[in-house]
C-alpha cells in the first residue's frame, strides 16, 4: 500500500471578532484547556497567525508513505527549508515519528508533549504542545485528513520554534 499527497495551504477566511475561545467561536469545538487560556481574547485571524503561521523557514510540499512490513513504513516528504527545497525520508512506525525525524535532521529537534484533534466538518484540526531547547508552545494545523492536519501542526510548531 502506498499513498502520496500534496498539501496546499487552505484555512477558512478570517474573522475579526475577539472571542474567549477563537476556535470555539469559529468551529463550535473547544481548544485544549491550556491553549484556550493562552488564546483567550484573540480574533480568529490573530489566533491563526500565531498558532499556524503561514510563513517561516519550514514548508511541507508533498508527503508519501509506503508500508514496508509489520508496523513499519517508509515516508518521503518534500520540504522547503529556508531558501532550499529538499526531498527527505524516514522509516518509522507512523507519520508523527517520521516527521519528527525529518525535522530533527533539518535542524529543528522537537518533542510533542500534548496532542489533540477535532473533526470540523470534513476536515481535521490538530493542536500540539511542542518543545525544543526548553521552549514550549502550541501549534495548530488544519487538513483534509488526520495525517495532513498533524503534519501541518508539526510544521507550524517548527516555524514557531525556529522563526525565520
Amino acid at each position: 500500500m502506498s499513498t502520496s499527497s500534496s498539501f496546499a495551504s487552505s484555512f477558512p477566511s478570517s474573522s475579526t471578532t475577539p472571542a474567549a475561545d477563537p476556535f470555539a467561536a469559529r468551529h463550535h469545538k473547544s481548544l485544549p484547556r491550556e491553549l484556550r487560556t493562552e488564546a483567550a481574547g484573540l480574533t480568529w485571524s490573530a489566533f491563526e497567525n500565531t498558532y499556524a503561521p503561514s510563513s517561516g523557514p519550514f514548508r511541507l510540499g508533498s508527503w508519501s508513505e509506503r508500508k514496508t512490513g509489520p508496523g513499519m513504513w517508509d515516508f518521503e516528504a518534500t520540504l522547503g527549508i529556508g531558501e532550499s527545497i529538499c526531498k527527505t525520508g524516514a522509516s518509522a512506525p507512523g507519520p508523527v515519528a517520521a516527521m519528527t525525524s525529518m525535522l530533527y535532521d533539518a535542524g529543528c529537534p522537537m518533542e510533542i508533549l500534548s496532542f489533540h484533534q477535532h473533526e470540523i466538518g470534513h476536515r481535521t484540526a490538530t493542536f500540539l504542545l511542542c518543545e525544543s531547547a526548553g521552549i514550549r508552545l502550541w501549534a495548530m494545523g488544519i487538513g483534509e485528513s488526520h495525517t495532513e492536519s498533524t503534519l501541518r501542526a508539526m510544521i507550524s510548531g517548527a516555524n514557531r520554534l525556529r522563526p525565520a
